[in-house]
């Protein structure tokens, strides 16, 4: 029976091949948009969470809560994960993670930079990297110790044994290779490529009131984490005998990837927000092209409906009807799939492009397959259920009479799909403009400073302690304007502090409440940044050894302290007494949709991270980094030279919303060409039943522009009645998106004009190619007796 229903379905196709084409194609490319959101889901939801010891690991937070107000920092001290493995049987194993850093490994001649990071040696027992080489539990147990992966220890030894040989780090301490591990995964936030012994950890952060480390938690099985939470309420405060206030807070690793947003102390989405997003996106490109189906199926019903009425005279059941034609859809849904599998291989490369991250599409995992057949089946399925019925439900005697004109509703079921069909590609184009609108708002912002032609170069080897003469031979031979030294990137947030804060006329509740974004900073900071100074000066303890106690704030940080003559103002922040002695213009610094904060800039000479330069404009930026590079090399020759573009570090900024603004271009570009496809489709399949109206009409003089628009004119009212009904739902939806940014556009009136005509023209073309195809047939060829 099933064979013989197949046998009947594929003749069908092939007597139908213009139908079976337009499904086929319209399925084909739903379904892979499906299959490519999929596997980028998939690889979402599994983040971190491929630890043999899943279930127990935890990530610790900081917990605040001040007027109020509850705040959350994934960033902890360093006395925390020490008290927590100490103090708490609960704990089996503790770890604090360090930054990651680029730094200069050498073995014999061979040097590399690359990234790596410190470690507590539990590490390694609690979060299981498949290690190729080396003993798990011992490979951090030396101070000396180093862990490569693969790719790493290809590029240092070759195809040789790296076990027991010695790596120079940063041309100074000597580190035996005692591990090795395989390349990390793409579905990890983990992002190293070395990882040595944290020996040194007390002094990064010996004290509660410092935020340095990641700290990571593997609680013992059975152990109930809410309870244990509760355990660790106020653990700050006692620590500090009440002189802080806070308490620390497990947080499952298997979530941090996608729910990593706190308000109020609460979990309220993150990342898992863009992937419900996406996998919304991907269900509506589905569901326009079983719309599509639905609609040509039901279309074709007048075609059909003899045959229909001649199986049901012999003696068919509804049920064998309904089976056949859901057969039909199966069949259809079968060839689409497996072209579907193609375009999704084809289009991976692209996508993983935009993405930025290496998505793997194994065609070796049975489950993979086994869910790619039921998906096929499913969609076969919900695509053909509602013809197979409208179908099936012929009455024999009407169906063999000839067909009269019906009366008509104001929208019948195949309109009401072309408008949700429309309706959802139009919601798709306007959604496109807004995201492009806002990166382009956000992008023309004024940032306070002139990004272009400033480089950041990495503080590291003998830079340090040649510094002074480094800065001289760049002014002096012309190549740089200005030249600075900063221990945080100016394109990102320095480390935030709060609670420890005081001033002149500030209240206690004041000093507690502010969060200054804190860095430090060498002279000629606002000289070479470009800032403007609105009060006061530059610091400049190069040449005033006072300015060693000084510090720059910026207008934010006046605003928030209520100062009316910040010059000369004193600052305590703990034990540590500053004097203002500038305040500068606020500058973007963190992201670029978000308000300036509070800024406290303090001189220092040691810890500093990068020098920055202010090339010199009117020489080519090529001359002005050969000139560096030999200069770097004379006074620092042990390390390549490395820079970084200012303004292109800031420009990666918008690179998650960038990837959201294609994402939403790519689907609302396929929704507009899947509904185009069925309204190609029904447009044909109309204009052939209307042939020899259409041939009657030419005979009486009607012309071919008057036509095309008779026929044209339905097509249009559905698109017109898409827009109407779209636009507000757009507007909700993407006004809900933009409450996310704090610098923000306002939606105008003409982006729905915009979408709105873009999608009635589309439609009009669409359409009208085949009704004038229809109006220039030779009406004797149409009115001659069949």
């Amino acid at each position: 029976m099933i064979r013989n229903n197949f046998k009947i379905a594929w003749r069908n196709l092939l007597k139908s091949k213009g139908y079976a084409t337009i499904n086929i194609i319209g399925l084909a490319i739903g379904m892979a948009a499906v299959l490519m959101i999929a596997i980028w889901i998939q690889n979402q939801s599994q983040f971190d969470n491929f630890y043999s010891n899943k279930d127990n690991l935890y990530r610790v937070w900081n917990k605040y809560e001040d007027v109020g107000q509850i705040g959350m920092s994934n960033i902890t001290s360093g006395p925390a994960s020490v008290t927590l493995k100490a103090e708490y049987p609960e704990v089996e194993h503790a770890a604090r993670v360090y930054w990651n850093v680029d730094r200069l490994l050498s073995f014999d001649e061979n040097k590399i930079k690359s990234k790596g990071t410190e470690v507590d040696p539990s590490f390694m027992e609690m979060f299981d990297f498949k290690l190729l080489k080396g003993n798990r539990s011992q490979v951090l147990s030396g101070p000396q110790n180093i862990i490569l992966t693969e790719s790493l220890s290809k590029k240092i030894f070759g195809d040789t044994d790296p076990l027991n040989k010695t790596l120079i780090l940063d041309n100074k301490e000597p580190y035996q290779v005692s591990g090795i591990i395989a390349d990390l995964p793409s579905n990890t936030d983990f992002d190293f490529n070395y990882l040595i012994p944290l020996t040194k950890a007390d002094n990064y952060s010996p004290n509660w009131n410092t935020s340095t480390f990641m700290t990571y938690i593997q609680l013992k099985d059975g152990t109930d984490v809410d309870a244990f939470n509760k355990k660790l309420k106020n653990i700050i405060a006692k620590k500090t005998n009440n002189e802080l206030k806070g308490s620390l807070f497990l947080y499952p690793l298997s979530k941090m990837h996608l729910y990593s947003k706190f308000e109020q102390g609460v979990p309220v989405g993150g990342k898992i927000d863009q992937v419900k997003l996406v996998a919304g996106l991907g269900f509506l490109i589905l569901l326009i092209a079983c719309i599509n189906f639905v609609n040509l199926s039901t279309a074709r019903s007048q075609k059909r409906a003899k045959e229909v009425a001649v199986r049901k005279v012999v003696g068919a059941q509804r049920s064998s009807l309904i089976t056949q034609f859901l057969t039909e859809s199966v069949l259809l849904s079968i060839i689409a799939g497996m072209l579907s599998i193609g375009l999704t291989f084809l289009a991976l490369p692209f996508f993983n492009k935009i993405l930025d991250k290496p998505l793997i599409f194994s065609i070796t995992d049975p489950m993979i397959w086994i869910s790619l057949v039921v998906f096929i089946l499913l969609t076969g399925v919900f695509a053909g259920l509602y013809p197979a019925f409208v179908l099936s439900s012929f009455k024999p005697i009407k169906s063999l009479k000839v067909f009269g004109k019906s009366k008509k509703l104001a929208l019948n079921f195949r309109e009401v799909l072309v408008v949700f069909q429309f309706g959802i590609a139009l919601i798709l184009i306007i959604a496109t403009l807004i995201v492009r609108n806002q990166i382009e708002y956000a992008g023309k912002r004024d940032i306070g400073y002139s990004p272009s032609q400033l480089i950041e170069i990495p503080m590291e080897g003998d830079m340090t302690k040649n510094y002074e003469v480094i800065k001289s031979e760049l002014i002096n031979k012309n190549i740089a304007h200005a030249v600075t030294r900063t221990g945080w990137s100016i394109t990102r947030n320095a480390s935030n502090s709060s609670g420890n804060f005081s001033w002149e006329g500030a209240t206690p509740e004041q000093g507690k409440k502010i969060v200054f974004n804190i860095g430090k900073a060498e002279s000629d900071f606002v000289k070479t940044l470009g800032l403007k100074v609105l009060e006061g000066r530059d610091i400049d303890f190069e040449r005033l050894a006072s300015d060693s106690l000084s510090v720059l704030v910026n207008e934010a940080a006046i605003k928030e302290m209520k100062l009316k003559n910040p010059i000369g103002s004193i600052l305590k922040w703990g034990s540590n007494t500053f004097t203002i002695v500038g305040v500068i213009n606020d500058y973007i610094n963190d992201s670029p949709y978000s308000p300036v904060t509070p800024l406290l800039i303090y001189p220092a000479k040691e810890w500093m991270l990068n020098m920055v330069v202010r090339t010199n404009p009117s020489l080519p930026i090529e001359h002005n980094l050969k000139q560096m590079e030999e200069i770097l090399k004379k006074f620092n020759p042990a390390y390549p030279f490395e820079y970084n573009f200012v303004d292109q570090q800031f420009a990666i900024k918008f690179k998650e919303q960038q990837q959201t603004a294609q994402l939403a271009l790519i689907f609302s570009g396929l929704a507009i060409f899947i509904s185009c496809l069925g309204l190609f489709g029904l447009a044909s399949y109309i204009a052939e039943l209307r042939t020899k109206e259409i041939g009657i009409r030419k005979v009486l003089g009607a012309s071919v522009t008057g036509i095309t628009a008779m026929l044209s004119r339905d097509f249009v009212k559905l698109v017109l009645i898409a827009i109407l009904l779209a636009s507000p739902i757009a507007w909700w939806i993407m006004s809900k998106w933009l409450e996310d940014f704090s610098y923000r556009i306002e939606i105008q009136w003409w982006i729905f004009a915009v979408a709105g005509i873009a999608a009635l023209t589309i439609a009009i073309l669409t359409v009208s190619t085949q009704a004038i195809r229809a109006a220039n047939t030779n009406p004797i060829k149409t009115l001659r007796d069949e």
